[in-house]
């Protein structure tokens, strides 16, 4: 019997890809997905890739009668759980949104994996969890820093409400991955990053810049501590990090856990400079890109980094795409978003 895996935000971006890789490992994959970021056009491409169409529930994980009605009916072996509001400079603006569909989407989840026998979760965190760290790179036993945004302190809370979870609950096992900056997209260009709207993260800014559907670029901040004065993140190719899903929630399945709550760093140990990508972007689509120095955002973390040591040995996982595989897949991703476009006007 294939194990059932409920995959939550599963036409998201890092959803959809983890549910590639879930299908293609032999799960059998449930998406539950309220469409508030995301398009139902991803169902396709998943099925485009795998030749499998994945059982889809559209609703919001705050209806918890709806959610009590997918437990019933489906016999679960594991959530990945993605569905959250995720853009930094948003939750300073709307602080009480982050907290109530971050935090009470995770609390009726728990409540249903008690009540319906479902012991195995992995939570999508973020490296915000360490703020600003005084020591680069991070490594899982870097302390956690004050929250420099709402964003990162539901991901904090989160963590906390896992952690205090299962050790009241026996039969609940969680693991946390911290992850660093996703971007790229699937090699078949049929899934990747489709905010709606104006995009909040770089790369989509990025493609949507080079293809004309945005005038400019801001690069918040030059003058920060930096090798060029901008940010510095750890950006990692979303195929290697939905792989890292996987292997985590195999830890549980498997029983090889060391303990019941683990967390994880999944990066690539590498920082890079919002200049470096934007240069690597250039060199990959030959497209020059517009671009302008801002003042710097509030909430942004100046530079971070994983040490991804542990989860390397301990994971038996680790990054295999480099920059330049992140933003050529990402261009090819938007190519074949223009090439839609045209094809339905």
């Amino acid at each position: 019997m294939k194990k059932k895996i409920l995959v939550t935000g599963g036409l998201g971006y890092i959803g959809s890809h983890t549910s590639v890789e879930l299908i293609n490992k032999g799960f059998e994959v449930v998406i539950v997905d309220n469409l508030s970021n995301s398009e139902k056009g991803a169902l396709d491409g998943i099925e485009k890739i795998t030749g499998v169409r994945p059982s889809f529930y559209e609703f919001d994980l705050l209806d918890s009668v709806q959610l009590n009605d997918l437990f019933a009916k489906e016999n679960l072996d594991g959530i990945i759980h993605f569905a959250a509001s995720k853009a930094v400079g948003e939750s300073v603006d709307k602080p009480r949104l982050y907290y109530r569909n971050n935090l009470q989407t995770l609390l009726n989840l728990l409540d249903m994996m008690v009540e319906h026998g479902v012991n195995n979760i992995v939570f999508s965190s973020s490296c915000t969890v360490y703020g600003q760290p005084d020591v680069l790179p991070v490594t899982e036993q870097t302390p956690v820093q004050p929250a420099l945004s709402p964003y990162g302190n539901t991901k904090q809370i989160c963590e906390e409400i896992l952690r205090d979870t299962v050790k009241a609950d026996a039969n609940v096992k969680a693991v946390a991955l911290r992850y660093f900056n996703p971007v790229g997209a699937h090699a078949s260009a049929e899934i990747g990053e489709l905010p709606l709207g104006v995009p909040q993260n770089l790369m989509p800014f990025i493609t949507q810049t080079g293809v004309g559907k945005r005038e400019q670029l801001s690069v918040f901040g030059s003058d920060y501590d930096t090798k060029d004065g901008t940010c510095i993140r750890d950006y990692i190719h979303v195929v290697d990090l939905a792989q890292a899903h996987i292997v985590a929630l195999n830890r549980m399945i498997e029983n090889t856990q060391k303990s019941e709550y683990e967390f994880f760093n999944v990066g690539t140990g590498t920082g890079s400079t919002v200049l470096e990508v934007i240069q690597s972007f250039e060199k990959t689509s030959g497209q020059k890109l517009n671009y302008k120095i801002v003042d710097r955002r509030e909430g942004d973390i100046e530079k971070i980094y994983a040490d991804t040591t542990f989860s390397n040995k301990e994971l038996g996982w680790s990054s295999e795409k480099t920059l330049d595989d992140m933003t050529s897949s990402a261009w090819k991703w938007q190519l074949h978003l223009k090439e839609k476009e045209a094809a339905t006007v």
